[in-house]
């Protein structure tokens, strides 16, 4: 019979690509990681692991295998923290998965009020550049909770959180007339080049469906990773950044604007299953201090 520990066991050597270091991390020699997986192995049928002279590779077996033991971890840890909860306590750790952008902007202040409030709970951040991979990954079971734009065809529970609003940032003495509204047309920015995303970053395809429901195509001057770098590059003259409002700081150098024609999305907390209490009061406290509208 399969248990938990031998899931535990392929879960790490995966990880650490290496037989030698996951006994390290888990505190065993490797003559016993060796007998587990392959007692896994004879349960299941069929190799998991390639044995290779300088590294591990998962075999198709394996690949079938991993995510069910990823989730069957996931599930386990959340089955202790909820009996910790219930039993007056709440040490643990929840595993919080979102995209890069929203990590940046809307966590901090619901992080600052979850650690304040519970000291003894760790909350294990696990970051992605799309949307798309997030939701894999929560699929996969390596997250309790997620958190990032409404994921299409998604059979567990979501909470709306609120409306991500999103703002054009340009150097302080930008020459873009505003007429003193605030606010710009996106097609008047048509001709310029962009401080755009990598490709493979989610907002990379936000901002040239924006910039395509103005009618152009952005041309990119630089390209970057980093959310927080967008509108630091866009203030320095690069051109002009479409950003989330909320990753801007208090004192901010550049020129903000709303696009004339808002660019927002919405933000949802998702689970695979009805949340535990202590998921269910992490979400709780980002719906009342996450920064979005």
């Amino acid at each position: 019979m399969t248990s938990l520990r031998q899931l535990e066991y392929l879960v790490t050597v995966v990880d650490t690509g290496s037989f030698t270091r996951a006994a390290e991390q888990l505190h065993v020699t490797q003559p016993a990681l060796s007998h587990q997986m392959r007692a896994l192995e004879r349960g299941l049928g069929g190799p998991l692991l390639e044995r290779l002279p300088r590294a591990v590779r998962l075999t198709p077996m394996g690949r079938a295998m991993l995510p069910h033991a990823r989730a069957a971890l996931a599930d386990a840890e959340r089955a202790r923290c909820a009996a910790r909860l219930a039993s007056g306590t709440t040490a643990g750790e929840l595993q919080v998965a979102t995209v890069y952008s929203v990590s940046l902007g809307v966590l901090p202040p619901a992080l600052r009020v979850w650690r304040r409030d519970r000291p003894e709970v760790d909350v294990r951040l696990i970051e992605f550049r799309h949307a798309d991979e997030l939701r894999e990954a929560m699929a996969a079971g390596e997250a309790d909770v997620a958190l990032g734009p409404r994921p299409g065809d998604w059979a567990g529970p979501v909470r709306e959180l609120g409306v991500e609003e999103f703002v054009v940032v340009l150097p302080a003495d930008g020459a873009v007339e505003d007429d003193d509204t605030g606010e710009v047309d996106l097609a008047t920015l048509a001709g310029c080049a962009w401080v755009h995303y990598a490709p493979g970053n989610g907002l990379a395809e936000l901002v040239d469906a924006a910039c395509a429901a103005a009618g152009f195509r952005p041309r990119a001057a630089v390209r970057t990773e980093q959310t927080a770098a967008a509108p630091i590059l866009a203030a320095a003259g690069l051109g002009p950044a479409l950003v989330p409002a909320n990753v801007l700081p208090a004192r901010f150098d550049g020129r903000v604007l709303r696009p004339s024609v808002p660019v927002r999305r919405t933000l949802t907390a998702y689970t695979r299953a009805a949340p535990d209490p202590l998921t269910r009061a992490f979400i709780d406290t980002l719906a009342k201090h996450a920064t979005v509208s």
